[in-house]
Formats: structure tokens, C-alpha cells, sequence
């Protein structure tokens, strides 16, 4: 029986990290080998990215939320400090686009938790 070469399936792997690796400069789309660790570690950055982000937006929450709650006279951690013993359950997300987009609405969220405080 006749021995089947592996050429087809390397041509084929080959091809998979080069259409990868297209729009890249110089070897980088060219040549398999050098093709190959770009596209391993653009993958790398890309997965790692796609966790950073989230950081990212929660910082960015938490950035919104504190300078508005800053306008209404209360710092940021009494603010979730006096929601939590109020017991509005919000998230960051949804207190940020309060504070952007509605700012009546977040200083009676405001008001809510620096009475809460007092008590």
C-alpha cells in the first residue's frame, strides 16, 4: 500500500495562519514560519484584550459615578456605601448612564444614600 504524504494538510494549515496573518507588513504575511508567531501572539493579545476590556468600562463606571456623585457632596464609596444600606440594588453600568444621561434622577439616588448615612 502506498504511503499518503502529509503535503495537503501542512499546504492547508499553512494557508489557515497566512489568510490569518493578511494585511500584516512585510514577512509577517509572507513567509509561514514568521506568519505563524505573529498570529500566535496577535491571538494572545486579542484574548487578553477581550478581559482588559471589561476592567476598562468598570473603571470607566466608576470614573462617571464618582464625579457625579461628587457634584451632589458625597464621595464615591459613600455613595455605594448608602445605596447598599438603602437597599437599592443598581449596577455600575446603569448608575453611569444615570449619571451622563439623567442627572435629576442620580441626585435622588444621591439624596437616598446620603440619608441612609445619617440614620
Amino acid at each position: 500500500m502506498a504511503r499518503i504524504k502529509g503535503g495537503l494538510n501542512a499546504k492547508k494549515k499553512h494557508n489557515r495562519v497566512l489568510k490569518m496573518a493578511k494585511g500584516y507588513r512585510g514577512a509577517r504575511s509572507k513567509q509561514y514560519r514568521v506568519a505563524k508567531q505573529s498570529v500566535m501572539r496577535a491571538l494572545a493579545n486579542a484574548y487578553r484584550g477581550r478581559k482588559e476590556k471589561k476592567r476598562q468600562y468598570r473603571a470607566l463606571w466608576i470614573t462617571r459615578i464618582n464625579a457625579a456623585a461628587r457634584m451632589n457632596g458625597i464621595s464615591y464609596s459613600q455613595l455605594m456605601h448608602g445605596l447598599k444600606t438603602a437597599g437599592i440594588d443598581i449596577n455600575r453600568k446603569m448608575l453611569s448612564e444615570l449619571a451622563v444621561s439623567d442627572a435629576q434622577g442620580f441626585a435622588k439616588l444621591a439624596e437616598m444614600a446620603k440619608s441612609s448615612l445619617n440614620k
